[in-house]
């Protein structure tokens, strides 16, 4: 019977785990798209990918994941060049990429 709550709990923290990482991946997905949008480059690939993921202090005092994404853009079709998302549970902590796209990333940050 134990061995069964753990499973189930186990399989619960999976689970919140999973969705939570999908809900960063879409967060950093739309974050990039309207960057490049912003900046006149052009997004590569549609998608973003997670490079990294590790335990950071939050403002509030209390531990969260902060979750680092790369995605690319060309500036004229012929270049690759890479951009980098990191977010802190859901919020915008550090961008970089295509230059106009920064400044307005930047302009758009809460001011908590």
């Amino acid at each position: 019977m134990p061995t069964l709550l753990v499973l189930m709990l186990v399989g619960a923290a999976g689970f919140f785990f999973f969705t939570a990482s999908r809900a960063a991946a879409e967060r950093a997905a739309e974050i990039g798209r309207d960057a490049c949008a912003a900046a006149g480059v052009q997004w590569l690939d549609q998608s973003v990918h997670a490079t990294g993921i590790r335990l950071r202090r939050r403002e509030d005092g209390w531990l969260g994941l902060e979750r680092s994404f790369r995605f690319e853009y060309s500036e004229d079709g012929q270049d690759r060049h890479v951009g980098q998302i990191v977010l802190l549970g859901g919020k915008l902590v550090r961008f970089s990429g295509p230059t106009r796209a920064a400044q307005a990333v930047v302009r758009t940050l809460p001011s908590n």
